[in-house]
């Protein structure tokens, strides 16, 4: 069947069932002229009237009847099944893959996933936990975690968390033994407890802010690690002090564990951010976990 006679029958059903061509142009959002243009190329092509129009009124012919019986009951199933197969996509099913700092993965994403595995049993979630900064395309990854500022520009990006602070943070036996740095700069007559990332091929920089002055302090140490776990463990066993997200220092600066410096250089960054590369690719089971994710849902 061609698309043309497709068309042209979707247009004489509405018109056989609203009785009025005004009704029915306003509903397929066409005008008034052109669909009777479309019903008259129909009959034309049929060789039949299927409507009989008055000043003031429209009904079916009797060959317009027997089509509206029988081709009308075969677009209702058709729509029927449509909307059956809508039924599906509102069941989401499927995996997806993400990639993710450490500090994301448990603090933002886990209890996110807490809330809504048990209602979707066949969404599957695979998590990977990783500082680097990857091609999420290349390497098949459905979406990343990162900081808002680290998001790249061309993709798409979901605010799913707060704003973040760092905290650089020791025990009081380090502090008995060594002085409170005041400065930035301080820090390089510490012995630090340093992170590596695989992206930036060696040792991060410890970042600081204050007003429009900022330092990226390249800092020593006897340790160094890659998960923020083994930083803070060696922090409070007194091991040197450590750079950290505020919110894992937090209950330990709390119980006098360990004792924070240099808060005031330590300014609020954009926090973190779901980043996908297009809304096309976007699968039922994703939006339910953007959803789930978007901060303040």
């Amino acid at each position: 069947m061609r698309r043309e006679t497709v068309s042209d029958l979707v247009a004489f059903l509405a018109v056989a069932r609203e009785r009025s061509f005004t009704k029915a142009a306003a509903k397929l959002g066409v005008s008034q002229s052109a669909l009777s243009q479309t019903i008259r190329s129909l009959e034309a092509r049929l060789g039949l009237r299927l409507l009989s129009r008055t000043t003031r009124s429209v009904s079916p012919t009797s060959a317009g009847e027997r089509l509206l019986a029988t081709v009308g009951s075969h677009f209702e199933e058709i729509d029927a099944e449509l909307a059956a197969l809508s039924e599906l996509r509102e069941k989401p099913a499927g995996s997806i893959r993400i990639t993710a700092g450490e500090h994301a993965a448990y603090t933002v994403i886990q209890p996110a996933l807490a809330k809504i595995l048990p209602s979707y049993p066949d969404i599957k979630i695979e998590i990977h936990v990783d500082y680097g900064f990857i091609d999420i395309v290349a390497l098949r990854y459905d979406a990343g975690v990162r900081t808002g500022e680290q998001v790249a520009k061309d993709m798409i990006a979901v605010r799913i968390g707060p704003e973040m602070r760092m905290a650089v943070v020791g025990s009081p036996s380090y502090f008995e033994k060594h002085p409170l740095p005041k400065r930035p700069q301080d820090l390089m007559e510490h012995n630090c407890i340093n992170l590596r990332l695989p992206t930036h091929g060696g040792l991060y920089a410890w970042e600081f802010e204050k007003g429009k002055r900022e330092f990226h302090v390249r800092v020593d140490g006897q340790l160094i690690f890659n998960t923020i776990r083994q930083r803070l463990e060696a922090a409070l066993a007194g091991l040197g002090l450590a750079y950290m997200p505020e919110d894992v220092a937090q209950p330990h600066i709390a119980r006098g564990n360990l004792a924070r410096v240099l808060e005031d250089w330590c300014a609020p960054f954009p926090g973190y951010h779901l980043y996908y590369a297009s809304r096309r690719q976007t699968s039922p089971a994703f939006a339910v976990l953007v959803e789930a994710l978007r901060y303040g849902s």
